[in-house]
Order: C-alpha cells, then structure tokens, then sequence
C-alpha cells in the first residue's frame, strides 16, 4: 500500500512538471499570435477569395458567365448605339456593349478561378478579401454594374430607337429597290413595244411599197 502511495505521488508530480516545462519553455519565446481583427496574416500572391470586377474593362462578351462551373455569374448587356460614342478600355479595346446588369452570387462561388482566364480584358480578378459573411444570404448576391436604372431604361430605349430606324431604313431601301426594278422594267417592256411597233411599220410599208419589176404600166410615149 505504501509503495502505490509513492507511485501514484510520483506519477502526478512527473505530470505536473512536464506539464510546466512546456509552459516554462514558451514563457520565454516571443508571443507569434496575431492580434486579430486588428492584426491579419497577409494573404499569398495567388490567394482565391472573393471576386472583384472593373466595370471600367469589361466589355460584356460573357465568357466569364460561359466559364462558371456553378453558374453563379449572371451578365445582361444591350448594344451601344453609334450616337454614344467610342468607349475604350484601358488596354485599347473597343466597348460595343452597355453592361446593364453583372451579378455574381458568391454564396455559390467555389473559388475555382475558371471565370479569371478566359476574360479578355482582364477585368475580373480573385481578390484576398476572404472576411465576406452576412446575416442575410442575398446580401452575397453582387451587383457590379456601375449603371443607374435611369441609365439602364435609357440605353434599352436608346437601342430600340436604333433598331426601328435601321429597320426603318432597310424597308425604305427595299421599297426603293423594288420601285426601281419595277420601274425598269415598265421602260424595258415600254422599249420592247417601241422596237415590235416599228418593226411592224417597216414590215407594212415594204408590203405596200411597188415593185419595180412587176410593174406592168407602160413608159409614157
């Protein structure tokens, strides 16, 4: 009994001293903890966290949309009329869309970086900005257009004015066509009566015409 006294009182000063050399052996290294919120361990060069778009680039060709594997990127767009102007982006290329809506649900994101690559301007990036939680789901839901619902409204109106006078225009130029061949055709069929006409006075008029050699009067004395 004596001898599982000493055992059992050894065996728990042994533990409480390993225990204490641990402690003792970080007591004197330098804290490594981060102080967070108002400390944040930087983020590695190729980090994949929440997207960010620059609405001053895209030019709407939707190959990002196209790449989603989950679908979560939605792109609306409407032609820009020539009344608008060139718009370029940075990198020189030219914007022949009005993006009017580009929406990414990054509730459904899978941080895949699929829809980065084939964008050819560049414009939509992986940022390191990971600290994005809401209380309300569709407050993920992101909208990057940079347009108003004014603006929006009015380049629809603007494209739809467009298309009713090109469409305008190319049935006045299909009338104009079709009054020109008709017309042509009145003066050709018109020609052609002219020349059948004339071919049938010569006709008549060389049947009316005497024949010097069947003509049967005699010379007078």
């Amino acid at each position: 009994m004596l001898k599982n006294y000493f055992k059992n009182t050894w065996e728990g000063l042994y533990t409480i001293l390993l225990g204490m050399k641990i402690t003792w052996k970080h007591l004197f290294v330098p804290a490594v903890t981060i102080q967070y919120p108002e400390e944040r361990v930087p983020m590695v060069e190729r980090a994949r966290n929440r997207l960010f778009v620059n609405m001053d680039d895209c030019i709407g060709c939707k190959q990002c949309e196209t790449a989603c594997p989950v679908n979560c990127i939605e792109i609306d767009t409407v032609k820009a009329v020539p009344a608008d102007g060139a718009r370029l982006t940075s990198n020189g290329k030219k914007k022949a869309l009005w993006v009017t809506k580009f929406e990414i649900d990054i509730a459904k994101c899978c941080y895949c970086q699929l829809c980065v690559f084939p964008c050819p301007t560049e414009c939509i990036v992986m940022t390191d900005v990971y600290e994005f939680s809401e209380f309300d789901r569709d407050d993920l839901n992101y909208n990057f257009a940079s347009l108003t619902e004014t603006e929006i409204e009015e380049k629809n109106e603007n494209f739809e004015k467009f298309q009713a006078e090109k469409e305008a225009q190319k049935i006045a130029a299909a009338k104009a066509k079709a009054e020109a061949a008709a017309k042509k055709k009145a003066e050709e069929e018109e020609a052609k009566k002219e020349e059948t006409k004339t071919e049938d006075t010569e006709s008549d008029q060389s049947q009316d015409a005497p024949d010097p050699e069947n003509n049967n009067e005699k010379p007078k004395e």
